[in-house]
Parts: C-alpha cells; sequence; structure tokens
C-alpha cells in the first residue's frame, strides 16, 4: 500500500514539475530517474530563455525604436528644411516694426501683426526641390485652399480678400512647394499672403518667380527672401474692419551661398511690363527701402544680371 501511495506521489510530482517530496526519496531508483529528468528539463527552460533574450538584445541593437518619416514625395529621397538653424535665412526686422516669427516646414515667415501681412517670408529652395517639384505626380495647386492660420491671432481670413481688386498673392509661390503636402498647405496659409494687384501676379510676378525656380535647379540652392514694401499711408482693405495693408511695392532677394552672387528685384503694385533687368537692383537698396537687414554673408552691392541670366 505504502508503495502504491509513493508513485502516484511521484507521479503527480512529475506532471505538475515541482520538487520531489521527502516521503519518495527511499526509492532510489525512480528518484534518481525523476531526479535527472527534472534536472534536464529546467536546463531547457534556462537555455530556452537565454537565447530568447539574446536574440531580443540583438534586434534591439539592430533595429530603430523611432521610425522617421521622409519629408517629400521621391521614394528614397529625403529633404530636410533648415529654416529654423540656417543662419542665412535671419532676417533682422527695424525697431518699432510690429512682427511674429512663424517657423513653418519650408518656410520662415515674418508675420506683421498690426499690417496682418508678412514684413518678409524666406526659405531655402535646393536643386532636389525643384526635380520633386517638377516630376510627375507633384503636388497640384487645385488641390489646396488659402486658409487661416489659426495660431495667429490676427491672420485674415480667405473671404477678406474678396472684392477688394487684389488678389491673394503668395510670397513663397507654390510652384517652389509642390515637392510636400506640408509644405504646400502651409504656403496657402494667409499669413504667406499679401494684396496684390491681379495683372502682376498672374504675369510679370509670375515670370520672376519661374526664373528664381530654374535658378535653384541651376545654382544647386538658394536663399529666397520676399515680401511688400510699404508706402507712408498705405490702402488698406478688409471686409469689415478694412485692416490688411496693401503694399506700394514688391521685393525680391537671392543668394546664391555656393556662388558667392546676389542680387534683388523691386516690382511696382501695378503691371510692370518689361523684362527682368529693369528690375534688377541690389540688396542694399532692398535694405533701404525697408529697413530689414539681411545676413551680411551675402554681397550687398550686386547687380548683375548678365550672372544670372
Amino acid at each position: 500500500m505504502r508503495r502504491v501511495v509513493k508513485i502516484w506521489v511521484l507521479v503527480a510530482a512529475m506532471v505538475m514539475g515541482g520538487a520531489l517530496p521527502p516521503q519518495v526519496m527511499g526509492d532510489n531508483s525512480i528518484t534518481t530517474q525523476w531526479s535527472a529528468q527534472a534536472k534536464s528539463k529546467k536546463k531547457n527552460k534556462k537555455n530556452k530563455k537565454k537565447k530568447k533574450h539574446a536574440k531580443s538584445v540583438k534586434q534591439s541593437a539592430i533595429s530603430p525604436l523611432v521610425s522617421v518619416p521622409t519629408i517629400g514625395k521621391a521614394t528614397g529621397t529625403t529633404v530636410k528644411p533648415q529654416q529654423n538653424t540656417n543662419a542665412l535665412l535671419a532676417v533682422n526686422i527695424p525697431k518699432g516694426v510690429s512682427n511674429q516669427v512663424l517657423n513653418y516646414q519650408t518656410i520662415r515667415v515674418n508675420f506683421n501683426p498690426t499690417l496682418r501681412i508678412p514684413n518678409c517670408v524666406a526659405y531655402e529652395l535646393t536643386a532636389t526641390m525643384v526635380d520633386m517639384a517638377d516630376a510627375p505626380g507633384h503636388e497640384n495647386r487645385k488641390n489646396y485652399n488659402y486658409a487661416r492660420d489659426n495660431s495667429v491671432k490676427t491672420c485674415p481670413e480667405n473671404w477678406e480678400y474678396r472684392g477688394s481688386g487684389y488678389s491673394r498673392g503668395h510670397m513663397a509661390p507654390a510652384m517652389d512647394m509642390r515637392w510636400d503636402k506640408t509644405a504646400m498647405t502651409q504656403c496657402f496659409y494667409m499669413t504667406n499672403m499679401c494684396p496684390q494687384d491681379t495683372k502682376l501676379n498672374n504675369d510679370h510676378w509670375r515670370v520672376l518667380e519661374e526664373k528664381v525656380h530654374r535658378w535653384a535647379k541651376r545654382d544647386k540652392r538658394l536663399m529666397v527672401f520676399t515680401g511688400p514694401i510699404m508706402g507712408k499711408n498705405p490702402k488698406m482693405i478688409g471686409k469689415d474692419k478694412q485692416n490688411i495693408a496693401v503694399p506700394e511695392a514688391f521685393f525680391k532677394v537671392l543668394y546664391a551661398p555656393d556662388k558667392g552672387r546676389s542680387i534683388a528685384f523691386i516690382y511696382e503694385n501695378k503691371p510692370c511690363p518689361g523684362g527682368i533687368s529693369k528690375r534688377a537692383v541690389t540688396v542694399a537698396e532692398v535694405e533701404r527701402r525697408t529697413g530689414l537687414t539681411f545676413s551680411s554673408a551675402m554681397p550687398k552691392r550686386q547687380c548683375k544680371i548678365e550672372d544670372w541670366e
């Protein structure tokens, strides 16, 4: 009877995988066999745990914990706009001029909360961006709408320009932002707009924008600065409050750091027939007309259109 009990206890212990109870230790043959099996089973479990841990450590070492999305449409191409850290895009605003800096993905907007238009919009345009913007399947501006940036208290609404006789003139043009959805969305914010003569916007100003687009591809990268030149008593528009200032003229400053050259253009806010050479000026002239100060790295007194055409 005792032997039967011992055997049943032994079987139960083996099934449970627990330690061998003291009352069965007297049966040396069964005990020895069970002990060997139990030790082997524990050793196997321990080895499996070690292998599993080693595999996990190895995977952690070679696999990134956070996936970083690629900016842009082209597969395998990463474009990283550096408007927040690029010192070449810094613009000093005159004292007493209302200014709010907005760092979007690609463009840096110095927005004037009082006049409700930008003081200056700056961005770097590279050959890679141009290639992507011109590639088949680029972003179509018809899919984007003018929109208010709700983070900016005095940002105009889209409808405030209606019936004013002026276009919503992009300072950073959509043509340069077609390479990326976010860049396109943000360039349609009203913080990037100025009231612009429709003929100028659709014709003469657009010709200049197209040339800048091509020059960036040729010169590998350009620093582009665009903004208004204000008169003493600017005309105001706005559906209700009449508090969006209409610029007297517009400037565009270009700097090709890899080529060591710069140039600027000034267009009055009206139709400006004739070639762009008639509108070419020095960076120093833009600084004089606006009070803005651009990077000291760029030549301020160059105006050689033949170096650009």
